[in-house]
């Protein structure tokens, strides 16, 4: 079991848009396999998988490892336990998310519209989820 303190010392995530499950691995301090066998048993936690049924995790996904992890190795929840209050937590953080967040009509009458700055690498792979989505439809 690791110390409770040690999910402070995992590496910082870099600011990359997606991570392979090897990076992933690296981040969490946690093997390829188990990160698998995660995905199967906690339904919240779905990598975008493209060509050859490669993994791709992004920012949020592993942030919420991390979470299974602390919960797992750090205290102590069995899989079933930590899938129950990753349940509960994700319900109250949508309410809390709905409760702080001005309602999109309110921010649009507000706000002027903002122009997004997309990069040529963004557009590409936007590209890709787009093939990918379609090929699921054919």
């Amino acid at each position: 079991m690791l110390e409770p303190s040690h999910n402070a010392e995992l590496p910082e995530i870099p600011a990359k848009r997606y991570f392979t499950i090897g990076e992933v691995s690296e981040l969490c301090e946690v093997k390829p396999h188990v990160l698998r066998y995660w995905e199967q048993e906690f339904t919240q936690l779905k990598p975008v998988k493209r060509r050859g049924n490669r993994r791709y995790y992004q920012r949020q996904d592993v942030i919420l490892i991390r979470q299974i992890r602390t919960l797992l190795y750090e205290q102590g929840f069995t899989i079933g336990g930590a899938r129950q209050r990753m349940a509960g937590s994700s319900a109250n953080m949508l309410t809390e998310e709905n409760l702080a967040k001005p309602s999109l009509q309110s921010r649009a009458a507000s706000a002027p519209a903002a122009v997004p700055q997309v990069g040529l690498q963004q557009i590409r792979e936007l590209i890709e989820e787009v093939e990918e989505a379609l090929s699921h439809l054919a």
